[in-house]
Formats: structure tokens, C-alpha cells, sequence
């Protein structure tokens, strides 16, 4: 039965982490407009989480952790408005590296993946009450 429980555990630290994916995703849909306001600003760079494993000795499992929150490198794009507070001297204001067809794309991963540890919690928890039947 420890297995069971440890194993929620697990799933527990995978939706933690898919969790905290999802809002970051947020955060980059909802900046993905976001332009400077003056030629000497940046646009809004797209955030990015990465995993590890972790062991837990006191519970003996490896659980899931977020390695490192960190920024995506591609290049920005550019659009021409010379009319724009943000226009560099040639007339183009820098656009964020957000691409929304990529973060539908993390989103729906990201969901799939809590769903999945869900299931698995679930899953431990009928088999673990299951258990305690046989056992009265």
C-alpha cells in the first residue's frame, strides 16, 4: 500500500509542476501584443519552465520539480508603424517571440500531463480503498 501512496505522491508533484506550466503559458498568451513604448525598450520575451527529477528520500520517491524558469532566445519579429512610440529610426517596432499556435500547443501538453498524474491519484486511491475493503 506505501507504493500506492508514494506514487500519488508522484503524480501530485506532476501536476504541481503542469500547474505552474499552465500560468506561465498564460502569462505569455496574454503579452503577446505587448510592444515597447519607446525605441530603446524591448518587447516581451516568452517565459519557458523546465523540469527535473528530485529525489525525496524521506518518502524514497523521485518527485517531479521545476529545474529553471528562463526566457526564450529566438529573435523577435519587427513590423512596420513609423507612426508607433516604440518605432526604432527605421520605422519598426519590435514584436514579442510569442507565437500563439505554439502555446496552444504547450497548453494543451500541459493539460493532458495534469489530467494524467490526475488520473493516476484517482486511480491509487480506488485501488488503495479497494484494499482496505478486502482487509475488514
Amino acid at each position: 500500500m506505501m507504493e500506492l501512496i508514494k506514487s500519488m505522491f508522484v503524480s501530485a508533484s506532476g501536476m504541481r509542476v503542469q500547474g505552474e506550466r499552465s500560468r506561465m503559458i498564460a502569462e505569455n498568451v496574454a503579452n503577446a501584443s505587448s510592444v515597447p513604448q519607446t525605441p530603446d525598450q524591448q518587447p516581451y520575451r516568452r517565459k519557458i519552465i523546465t523540469f527535473k527529477g528530485e529525489l525525496d528520500r524521506e518518502l524514497g520517491a523521485k518527485l517531479v520539480t521545476i529545474n529553471k524558469r528562463t526566457f526564450d532566445r529566438s529573435p523577435f519579429g519587427a513590423r512596420y508603424d513609423p507612426g508607433h512610440p516604440g518605432a526604432n529610426a527605421d520605422g519598426y517596432i519590435a514584436l514579442p517571440n510569442v507565437n500563439g499556435l505554439i502555446e496552444a500547443i504547450d497548453m494543451k501538453e500541459a493539460q493532458r500531463t495534469y489530467e494524467a498524474n490526475l488520473n493516476m491519484i484517482e486511480t491509487a486511491q480506488a485501488m488503495i480503498n479497494r484494499t482496505i475493503e478486502l482487509i475488514r
